[in-house]
């Protein structure tokens, strides 16, 4: 802490840092603002579900791609679309800011969709419906303006998933208690839009596609979009909008030029004597110092203090006269803390890759079943709405049994802590995709015993991989936002789809070397055209190995992890 001297020479500055910080409350809080970005996120899943949930489907009735190829391309449209919203929160964050980042996403988005609709209305724009067993593939054309289109649309949505949650938060002021109880709510119901979307599509949508039309299908998403866009641009004169505040990398730069440049320098044995920096030199704008740790030492270079850089105030604190040279100790931290969270990310890809089967591999599985029960024909697809309903009730058991038995035998008011949740959930990913493989098994002897399973037979391997989901999901985005230095929370934030986007990219991949390997000699190989003549039993038996070694992996890192600590003050500054 410094003197009161230089105390009271710090408060123009802080009180010009929260007055710029609150320019956007001015504006008098309304319900409709958080109303409408509720609203849009709801049409927007809709939207979006309806293109994502059944294109597999779509891929291989309509433009008659192969088993192997469909589960590449929508591994890879899907990796990209969770790829987007990472380069969407830099520029939100950076350059364009929040409003200004969904305003110009919904361009792309809405062109993306329409064209997808227009190539199911326009006959010259698929290929010519299968006579018998003889299925024309798709010209190469036709794979362009539909794939282009695809990815309009993954442009689109990576903007608005970046920017809307933010956005939405945005409208509470903090420090008003009343805005800061309904933020809470907010949050809420801003995740029950999300599943309500995903439901009413996985549903609805995806029956009209199979059972009606392909074109109306798409068009339902077009609509729903275009009403959400309205609605949104509607509502711009009552939104609290921030402008963006720069580049939180620079600070992270600066420590790894800074460690380089003083690789040969000495770190004192007394962590004490480190650049600890004012409140007034803190990169994270939010006055809030971290405590030194020991791991990266090679980093705390950057924090040592010699002549060179140092200047002196007229208090006799010391300032960093070559922010290049010399950085703080909790600049330091900041990217230590970087660092440490890498380990537990790339474990959140390969899981990320597991649940991934859910859009994939699960729904051709539960395509070559008997998808009729009772009178009701169901779409493989829309059990991923199924799951959505399990999530809800997983949430509910989770709160109500798990977190009050897991409180009384750990001590802990949160139950479990967020790597141990997040450590359940990628343990449950293991029997979720043993029970698949098994399912598979069964059903090729079925089949090969003239019958066939019930669709229904799926549901155990979707009410796994949703209870996987509520313990590790949320848990994750907690910590990635918890764990991460106050000015990177968004970036840090967009980790999570990050790591999905890296997981679709990993299942494509592996699915394109299973293809090549199962194949060789003229095999059909473990995912042919029909799956009655393959293996897909085998694949995911290999995925249930996979997830289980991602599991070890992420125990070792966990265990050993060290959680973000704040500083305590000291009397002296340096």
């Amino acid at each position: 802490m410094g003197s009161t001297e230089s105390g009271d020479a710090q408060l123009p500055l802080l009180h010009h840092q929260v007055s710029e910080s609150n320019q956007h409350y001015t504006k008098p809080f309304t319900w409709k603002a958080p109303a409408l970005i509720l609203a849009f996120e709801f049409l927007e899943s809709i939207a979006f579900a309806g293109i994502s949930l059944n294109l597999v489907v779509y891929l291989g009735t309509v433009l008659h791609g192969t088993t192997a190829s469909n589960a590449a391309n929508v591994d890879t449209w899907n990796g990209t679309t969770f790829l987007t919203p990472v380069l969407g929160a830099f520029l939100a964050d950076t350059y364009w800011g929040k409003y200004k980042t969904i305003a110009i996403s919904i361009i792309f988005y809405l062109i993306g969709l329409l064209v997808i609709t227009a190539s199911a209305v326009i006959p010259s724009l698929q290929p010519a419906p299968c006579n018998g067993s003889s299925c024309p593939p798709a010209t190469g054309f036709q794979y362009f303006v539909f794939f282009a289109a695809l990815y309009l649309v993954s442009i689109g949505t990576g903007g608005v998933k970046s920017a809307l949650l933010p956005f939405g938060a945005d409208q509470y002021n903090d420090s008003n208690l009343e805005e800061s109880k309904k933020k809470q709510s907010f949050f809420s119901l801003f995740f029950i839009a999300i599943n309500l979307g995903v439901f009413i599509s996985g549903t609805v949508v995806v029956w009209i596609q199979q059972n009606v039309a392909w074109s109306l299908g798409f068009g339902i998403s077009s609509i729903c979009l275009v009403v959400a866009t309205v609605a949104f641009l509607a509502g711009t004169p009552v939104y609290r909008v921030q402008l963006p505040s720069g580049s939180p990398l620079k600070s992270v730069i600066m420590v790894f030029v800074a460690s380089f440049k003083k690789r040969k320098v000495e770190v004192p044995a007394d962590r004490a004597l480190l650049y600890e920096g004012d409140d007034a030199d803190l990169s994270n704008g939010q006055l809030v110092k971290l405590a030194h740790t020991d791991g990266f030492r090679c980093l705390d270079k950057a924090a040592v203090v010699f002549e060179e850089v140092e200047e002196t105030k007229e208090d006799g604190s010391i300032s960093c006269g070559h922010p290049w040279l010399l950085c703080s100790v909790t600049q330091v931290e900041e990217v230590k803390i970087l660092l440490r969270m890498v380990p537990i990310w790339v474990t959140s890809v390969l899981y990320a890759a597991s649940l991934g089967q859910t859009a994939t591999t699960f729904v051709q599985q539960g395509n070559a079943m008997n998808t009729r029960i009772g009178s009701l024909s169901v779409p493989a697809a829309s059990l991923n709405s199924a799951e959505v309903i399990f999530m809800m009730v997983w949430v509910v058991f989770q709160d109500s049994v798990v977190v009050p038995i897991a409180r009384r035998y750990t001590g802990n008011p949160s139950g479990l802590t967020q790597l141990q949740r997040m450590g359940v959930g990628r343990l449950l990913a293991v029997p979720a995709l043993a029970v698949a493989a098994m399912l598979e098994t069964w059903r090729l002897r079925s089949v090969r015993a003239g019958g066939n399973l019930s669709i229904a037979w799926q549901l155990p391997q979707f009410v796994i991989l949703a209870c996987s989901d509520v313990f590790c999901g949320i848990a994750q985005l907690e910590f990635f936002y918890s764990e991460a230095p106050v000015s990177m929370r968004s970036l840090c934030s967009a980790f999570s789809f990050l790591a999905l986007s890296l997981g679709y990219y990993v299942n494509s991949l592996v699915v394109s070397v299973i293809a090549v390997v199962t194949t060789a000699g003229g095999a059909k190989g473990w995912l042919p055209a029909d799956l009655n003549d393959g293996h897909l039993d085998y694949y995911f038996w290999l995925w249930t190995g996979i997830s289980a070694l991602n599991f070890v992996v992420y125990a070792a890192f966990a265990n050993n992890y060290t959680v973000k600590r704040v500083a305590v003050p000291h009397s002296h500054p340096r």
